[in-house]
């Protein structure tokens, strides 16, 4: 019983001890936080407009059918090259060839009249100087051979009007390029107006993009402007900005703008989605805060500093910024620590553990 009496005091100081060192560490570590931080650094600033939109050869031949007829020749089809007036189709059509047979027709029968006009104007001319007929006799046959050679030219311009006509029964391409568009067989029967084939020029393309018209302002021709394309995602390529359409569509409240590509592309194709970025205005040299870190209150800007390992509410002046950073002209210096994402919990004075750090530490480094 005695040496129960001397064990159970040492055991007791023990446990004394370590439940005071756990309430210390508690105490500590509720006043402690684990912190995703960087250093704000200067980096460059590029400020650019943000737009979709897509890709649009500059040279589209939409062919049409002339006359309704049926198809009986096929000389290329959908996703086939074609040369400048390659025969790409032709269709048989009643109407042009019966125009053409009455005109030649009439073309004749007027050849022959003045043939004959022709005649009697030089027998009367003959009879006037024996005396026969009058003056008015060989005016009135002067007149009538000169009618009919005015009446040739007209027929002989109809003749070439509907040969021409006869023409656009084939339908040729108007440039060399790529068929997007051609999928009727020999047999088909296609009506007036309707398209038949289109031709693309792949030699050269712009990309087509709607911008905001809060943004239009920002946007001259001649700026720079990077693409990217959802076919390849991960590749970067340089345009300049070559048209800006001067109308604002009423319902999507964009403005198109057009971009022309000075990188080579030989992989797009008309209709492929785009993105751009149009830079407006680039700082060489700003210190960039990630926006993410920047909080509101009170109409002021703060970020969470870290000072000497404790969390600091630091009020910050702004500038300009882009997509994923922020300017900042007043309150923080380059290399300042600051927490990338700001909570809730956080308390001025909260000691800062050590914690993930961004990438190089670097915030003005995009992502």
């Amino acid at each position: 019983m005695q040496n129960l009496q001397k064990i159970f005091p040492k055991y007791s100081i023990a446990l004394g001890a370590l439940f005071l060192l756990t309430v210390a560490y508690l105490i500590v570590r509720g006043n402690s936080i684990e912190v995703e931080s960087g250093e704000v650094r200067y980096q460059e600033l590029v400020q650019a407009v943000y737009a979709t939109g897509f890709v649009e050869a500059t040279s589209v031949a939409s062919l049409s059918a002339e006359y309704s007829g049926t198809i009986d020749f096929v000389g290329a089809r959908e996703g086939e090259a074609v040369r400048k007036g390659q025969k790409i189709l032709s269709f048989q059509s009643p109407r042009p060839v019966f125009a053409v047979s009455e005109a030649r027709a009439a073309l004749a029968e007027q050849r022959a009249a003045l043939k004959d006009a022709e005649l009697n104007y030089a027998r009367k001319s003959n009879l006037f100087g024996q005396g026969a007929v009058s003056r008015q006799d060989v005016d009135g046959a002067e007149k009538s051979r000169d009618q009919a050679v005015e009446m040739l030219r007209q027929r002989e311009f109809r003749l070439r009007m509907v040969e021409d006509d006869l023409g656009k029964l084939t339908v040729r391409a108007p440039f060399a390029g790529m068929l997007t568009l051609q999928d009727v067989k020999k047999g088909d029967y296609v009506s007036a107006g309707t398209v038949v084939a289109t031709v693309v020029d792949t030699t050269g393309y712009v990309i087509s993009v709607e911008v905001d018209e809060l943004d239009v302002p920002r946007v001259r021709v001649g700026q720079k402007a990077v693409i990217a394309f959802d076919a390849w995602p991960e590749r970067r390529f340089s345009s300049v900005v070559s048209r800006v359409v001067p109308m604002t569509d009423r319902v999507t409240k964009t403005s198109k703008v057009y971009l022309t590509p000075t990188d080579t592309l030989d992989l797009i194709q008309e209709g492929m989605t785009a993105t751009a970025n149009i830079v407006y205005n680039v700082k060489s040299r700003a210190l960039l805060v990630r926006k993410g870190s920047v909080f509101k209150e009170s109409g002021r800007s703060f970020v969470w500093g870290i000072v000497e390992g404790r969390l600091k509410k630091q009020p910050i002046a702004t500038g300009a910024s882009d997509l994923a950073f922020v300017e900042v002209v007043g309150g923080l210096r380059e290399g300042d620590r600051v927490a990338l994402v700001p909570e809730e919990r956080f308390r001025e004075g909260m000691e800062v553990r050590s914690g993930a750090r961004a990438p190089n530490d670097a915030p003005g480094e995009p992502k």
